[in-house]
């Protein structure tokens, strides 16, 4: 199984490393470092998100810069006050019930992020977590998407340039196996097994009737296990309105992804019936690329795509009035995001 396996991710481009992965573009990168006499070209790309969005950034600015009603509705927990206060600000004061979402504010890849069904389940996350997070409402739309998006800031008019649609880790009972049997059979679980111990160490002898669904997992990353499914057929000219408008609500986004939920692709057109979980800045990965069928050569082609869009939008925002962030600045702000990240991670 382990030597199958083995093979499986280093014939599959899609399962390498991200260092792996991206090390034989990354000369690109230092170029247009080198082109833009700055390590950190991309911290002006979206001037009012903290170092443009490409890592260690609070949920908290994205938000408060989309349109309202755009969004769920979240709250802000800070995890030292006491679970009773807690309780009382989500529950009473703001009239949350369960299920409810949580997750950190400064936050990536699904780390921490948690669907709570009860008062225990809510009392044991709190009690864990280490820093300040979001309850947020619960969306049940049934469509999940993510939405490239880029534009110049000499333009009103923008690119989408990715469309797909999410499929959450999830398997169906069968009614005579358990849920880890059902696990080592799925085609993505099955390389995460770990990660599935972990998270569901409680239920593994579970045997699911015929037919339910049980989620392995509610984050909707690739790194977390979702399929994609491409919808660049779908791109047009009704779906650039919604999005144009949505970047030029305060006129500083112009590079990332939105990740959504919406009650169908038609509604999404029409710019109804949807809901943003999440933009990504300038760190946002073209996640079209993924589940596409299509050959590495051809996923280097459309990051290289992103990266340029990326370097042109940033060197003008720093002509104009939002300047690079500077090297010292950059670089204690990167190690002490990542220091967060591996600290989330042991709590995950």
């Amino acid at each position: 199984m382990r030597i199958r396996q083995f093979f499986q991710r280093l014939t599959n481009w899609e399962l390498w490393n991200f260092y792996v992965l991206y090390s034989p573009i990354g000369f690109v990168w230092i170029w247009y470092c080198m082109k833009s006499r700055s390590l950190w070209f991309f911290s002006s790309s979206n001037p009012t998100i903290t170092f443009g969005g490409f890592e260690g950034e609070s949920k908290r600015e994205m938000y408060d810069q989309l349109p309202p009603g755009s969004f769920p509705r979240t709250i802000y927990i800070n995890q030292k006050i006491s679970f009773e206060e807690a309780k009382k600000i989500a529950l009473q004061d703001a009239g949350f019930v369960y299920p409810f979402i949580v997750k950190p504010d400064v936050g990536m890849k699904g780390i921490l992020f948690r669907k709570i069904e009860n008062e225990d389940q809510f009392e044991k996350y709190h009690s864990r977590i280490p820093v300040e997070y979001i309850v947020q409402d619960l969306v049940e739309k049934p469509v999940e998407v993510s939405v490239f998006y880029y534009r110049h800031p000499t333009s009103r008019k923008g690119t989408i340039s990715g469309f797909i649609q999410k499929e959450l880790l999830e398997v169906y009972g069968d009614g005579k196996s358990n849920l880890w049997e059902l696990i080592l059979k799925h085609p993505r679980a099955k390389f995460r097994l770990e990660e599935m111990k972990h998270r569901h160490e409680h239920r593994l002898d579970r045997i699911l009737p015929n037919g339910q669904h049980f989620y392995l997992s509610y984050a909707g990353n690739h790194n977390r296990g979702a399929r994609f499914i491409n919808l660049h057929d779908q791109i047009d000219d009704q779906l650039l309105k919604v999005f144009d408008d949505i970047s030029l609500y305060t006129g500083q986004f112009y590079y990332g992804r939105y990740d959504i939920k919406c009650d169908s692709i038609e509604d999404l057109k029409a710019g109804k019936n949807y809901s943003i979980l999440e933009f990504n800045g300038s760190g946002a990965e073209p996640n079209h690329i993924y589940d596409a069928g299509i050959s590495i050569w051809k996923a280097y082609k459309e990051i290289l795509k992103h990266w340029k869009a990326l370097y042109r939008i940033s060197r003008y925002n720093n002509g104009h009035g939002t300047p690079y962030w500077p090297y010292a600045k950059g670089k204690k702000f990167l190690r002490q995001a990542r220091q967060h990240f591996k600290m989330l991670e042991k709590y995950d």
